[in-house]
Formats: structure tokens, sequence, C-alpha cells
């Protein structure tokens, strides 16, 4: 791997003056002092691109006429430089991927859990969770135990590896507080489009308004609306918290008909609005459920997290959840995810099935023949007939631990539900 980091190393930028990858490859040989095969065996690494935009440009002329040169650029803030005018972007010749924090099962692997999460992968299935023997009760403890870990360590990668370095959560929480500190000084890097303080509001508000609709009065009362709206664009468009926004959920693409207005907010990571919020691991511990922490915000946050996993690498992550605001049948559903052609509504919950009041009316109203309730109990899967005012409900309902929820869509999709 030849890395290439142009916030470091400014200078580089130099070396792509032109539109010739040959020419480019031999200024930066000489630059870096390092031979750069261009026959395959090796990786051309542009690290902070964003520093220099107009090197993204040149990304074409290398797939177009060094194709066997594996290339891959990274950086921060991307979407800035790719939404300015000035950098021309070579769509369709180069791929868009989506680098998330790492999930419970990255997480797993870091801590050297292999043999857990090749169960999570493999051994588990609704033809096993049907017969109840999904997670055996040592594994389910195991699991649950790793997974309230990762609710406080989170998946940013310094954080993770102190914590496996360590196994202690002392010196974790100290590098998330630096983490959230250096996201509050990249506000400078905003274009100046937004007041710091402004931008600074918003973000601690995210962890506060976590499992709820985002209402910008519970940010600042004295602020105008559409100031603190301009806050929010950019710092989803920066990606240090991500929308989720309210769907009719009446078919797919569940965006069809969405309304932006009626939103909720997840934080970058899970680990760093734990911090925020002071949760600590004996407050896990003593909850019943994990649902339950702080009023099931946290494990929403978390849920949200996982389910932007599943999506491919190179697909944009977009989350939707479903409200009926009509006078007298008030209801929401934490999340409704697409899986193929089917609208799959997600309850994080606790308790039993006859608590899921608006998700039995929803599956009563539209019809549907499958949901995933998300808890902290070992998964078991419900054959459901609910009355309801709306009709009588007739559903599947898988529930699941926490813990699974990045192999939900292979277990919404087994025994025969296409």
């Amino acid at each position: 791997m030849i890395e290439v980091n142009l916030e470091r190393r400014p200078d580089l930028a130099g070396c792509f003056a032109d539109n010739d990858p040959r020419a480019i490859l031999r200024r930066l040989e000489v630059a870096l002092g390092k031979a750069i095969s261009s026959d395959g065996s090796a990786l051309l690494f542009l690290d902070e691109i964003q520093a220099a935009p107009q090197v993204i440009a040149k990304l074409r002329w290398f797939a177009e006429e060094l194709p066997d040169l594996a290339l891959m650029a990274a950086g921060s803030l991307l979407d800035f430089a790719l939404r300015d005018p000035e950098v021309a972007t070579p769509v369709g010749r180069i791929t868009f991927l989506h680098l998330e924090p790492m999930g419970f099962e990255e997480f797993c692997l870091a801590l050297g859990e292999e043999p857990l999460v090749r169960w999570l992968r493999e051994e588990v299935t609704r033809e096993r969770i049907a017969a109840g023997t999904g997670m055996p009760d040592e594994l389910h403890g195991h699991a649950l135990a790793l997974f309230r870990s990762w609710l406080l360590v989170g998946g940013m990668p310094a954080a993770v590896e102190a914590f496996r370095i360590e196994r202690s959560l002392l010196g974790v929480a100290a590098l998330q507080r630096d983490l959230l500190a250096t996201l509050r000084d990249d506000f400078a890097k905003y274009s100046g489009r937004v007041p710091h303080e402004r931008l600074r509001r918003v973000l601690d508000s995210v962890p506060q308004q976590l499992g709820g609709k985002f209402t910008y009065r519970r940010v600042d009362r004295d602020e105008r609306a559409s100031g603190l709206k301009q806050a929010v664009d950019l710092l989803t468009l920066a990606r240090v918290c991500h929308r989720c926004s309210a769907t009719p959920a009446r078919g797919v693409p569940l965006a069809a008909g969405a309304d932006d207005s009626a939103f909720k907010l997840l934080h970058l990571d899970v680990g760093l609005a734990s911090t925020s919020l002071g949760l600590d691991l004996a407050a896990l511990e003593k909850a019943e459920d994990l649902t339950l922490v702080n009023r099931g915000a946290v494990a929403e946050q978390a849920v949200g997290q996982l389910l932007r996993l599943t999506f491919a690498a190179n697909d944009e992550p977009r989350l939707f959840w479903w409200q009926r605001e009509k006078r007298g049948s008030e209801a929401e559903l934490d999340f409704v995810h697409a899986l193929g052609s089917r609208v799959i509504p997600i309850e994080v919950k606790a308790g039993k099935t006859g608590t899921l009041k608006s998700l039995h009316g929803f599956m009563a109203e539209r019809g549907l023949a499958l949901a995933l309730r998300v808890n902290s109990a070992p998964p078991v899967l419900h054959e459901l007939a609910v009355s309801t005012p709306l009709g009588t409900a007739s559903y599947s309902l898988l529930s699941i631990p926490a813990y699974l929820v990045e192999q939900a869509p292979r277990l919404l999709g087994e025994s025969g539900e296409g």
C-alpha cells in the first residue's frame, strides 16, 4: 500500500497537475521515494482527499487509463467538497462507499470473539428461533454482556482499540470526550455557513432528544427555527448525525411521501452519545432490559446505528419511522425498514407482545405478515392474532435481542418469506 496523505503532505497535490495518470504516478514515486506498480499488485491510498478537492476530478483518468491499479480515496466532510460547483465529480467512473462506525459484530471481532460472531452469522436461524434453540442461555448472556460494553465503547476505532488493550472504560470515556471536542473543533471547517455555537448546541441536543421527534424548541427556545434547521442540515451533511424521516410506509420505496420536517436524529456513534449522556456500565447492568435505559433512547440509537450497517456499502443508508397524529389515535413505530419489496415495521421495546398497541394497529391497517421487535430477551418467533380497532392483526412477530440486529435482514428473509 502506498499512502498519500494530502493533509499531512499538501505539497503532494502538485503531483496531480495534469490529467496524465502515468505522469502523476512518476511524480508521486519521486516525491515519496517508492515505486508504485500499476499492474494490480499495489494499492494507492489517497487519504484526506478533502484537503485537495481538485484531485477528485483526476480519479476518472485513473479509472479509464489504469484500470488495473487499485486506488482508494478517503476523507472527512467529503459531501461538502463534492457539492462545490468548482469540483468536477467523475460520475460513473468511481464507486462511492459509506464508512460507518464499527458495529457490534466488528466490535466482537476486534476483541477476539470470532466464535460468537460465527455463531450469530451461521447458527442462529429462523427455524431454530421458532424451535427455541436459536441462542443457548450461556451464549445469550455472553453476547448481552458484550453488547452492554459496545453501548458504552461504541464503534469509533480509537475507542475500540483502547478498550481492546485496557479492557477498561475509564480510558475510553476520556478518549471519547476528546473525540467529541475534536468534532466541535471541526466545525471551523464548515465554510463559515453557521455559527460554531449554534452547531454545538444542536449537536449537544441530539443525545438528549434520542428516541423522539427532534424539535428545535428543545435546542434553544430563543433561536429561530430556520437557523437551527440550517445547522441540522450541515451536521447531517457532514454525517456527524443522521436523519430518520417520517414515512407513511404504504409501500416501497419508503421515501415516497416521506415527511422530512418530522424527523428523528441519531448521533454519529452510540458510545459518544452514551458519554454525552453520562451513562456508565453500572446503569446498564442494573436495567432489567436495555430498551428501558434512558427511556429507551440509547437502545433506539444502537438499533438505528446497526440498521445502517445492513445497507450495502455503496448504498446511501436511509432510516425511516412512522407516526399517526390523528386526534384520538396517536401511534408511532420506532423504525420502518424495507426488505426487498416488503415493508418491515420495527419496535424497540421490552415487555410482552400485548403492549405493542401501535404495532398491532399498523399491522391490521396495512395487512402485513411480518414484523420485528428488538429487546434484550432471547430470540423468539410469535404467531399472533390480535384484535384492534382497525381489525384483526394476524402476523408473525420475530423478537430478537439487540445484538442480532445486523442479522435481521437474513432472519427476516428466511423460511419462505421471499
